[in-house]
């Protein structure tokens, strides 16, 4: 191969390419691309974790509304482009950090209660979501991918099949959803969807309202009943499966502490008001 040179300077190549803050390779599977976001991202979760703790520092919105401007904008930078690629699950577990962060719950709290209990959309569909509200404006006659987008489906083939670009997944979408729901509420309708249907372990839960400036929650409750509404925390049922206690047994001596236990039947920890108490928060519950 002869080299190309340039003001007498050697051209070396380069298998990938960065246009406008997305890196490219070339066959278009965003395998890079992920990667470098997952280290940004990394990196601002150790700020975020910096800004709170368990009774001290920032509070729930503080938090909620830093994850929002560190994490979320960052990550959801030209999505349409590139978030139906097979890497992008890479960046997630940041996420999932942050979120663990806002909330105060323990690792191995389900990581799909998480954006639930932070007022925050699951990232896919946020990233879903970017894609739908894109599409409406590519179909506007001017728009750079307008003659795409209004071409018939047959007419854009894919060489390769394992590629899953743009202007298939906007197609798809319009046609179910754009005629029915403004794109700003589809991720909301979605979200309510999927957690209706998905399966409750626990009997107690139902999520907490999302923290906001005028309903933000003192740190310590917060992250208590973050704790009860996922049934992860310092029950004895956890800690003996953590390894850090020597028995589930409660203290009323029934056979394993679990949230449902305390919260339903046990004698010593059950709340004065029971299920109902805790959902409403009465000052006596909570005290």
């Amino acid at each position: 191969m002869n080299n190309v040179k340039c003001n007498n300077e050697t051209l070396f190549f380069c298998s990938e390419a960065k246009y406008l803050g997305v890196t490219l390779d070339r066959s278009l599977r965003y395998r890079q691309h992920p990667e470098s976001l997952r280290k940004k991202l990394t990196s601002r979760v150790a700020l975020l974790r910096r800004l709170a703790g368990f009774g001290w520092g920032a509070g729930a919105t503080t938090l909620r509304i830093a994850t929002l401007a560190l994490l979320h904008s960052t990550a959801e930078y030209c999505a349409p482009v590139w978030c139906r690629s097979a890497h992008t699950r890479h960046i997630d577990p940041a996420i999932n950090d942050a979120l663990r962060i806002v909330t105060g719950c323990l690792r191995p709290t389900p990581a799909n209660n998480l954006p639930t209990l932070a007022g925050i959309q699951p990232a896919e569909l946020r990233r879903n979501g970017a894609t739908l509200s894109l599409a409406p404006r590519a179909m506007e006659r001017g728009h750079l991918l307008h003659s795409a987008l209004t071409r018939p489906s047959s007419a854009n083939a894919r060489r390769l099949k394992s590629r899953h670009p743009f202007v298939p997944a906007a197609q798809h979408l319009i046609s179910l959803y754009a005629s029915n729901i403004r794109a700003a509420l589809w991720a909301d309708h979605q979200w309510n969807a999927e957690w209706t249907d998905s399966p409750q372990d626990s009997a107690f839960s139902s999520p907490t309202p999302a923290p906001t400036p005028r309903n933000d929650p003192p740190k310590k409750r917060w992250i208590w009943f973050n704790r009860l509404h996922t049934s992860v925390g310092r029950f004895r049922s956890c800690l003996y499966k953590w390894g850090m206690s020597s028995s589930a047994v409660c203290e009323c001596g029934a056979e394993k502490q679990t949230i449902d236990h305390v919260v339903l039947q046990c004698s010593i920890h059950r709340p004065p008001h029971g299920l109902h108490g805790l959902t409403v928060l009465e000052d006596e519950t909570i005290e």
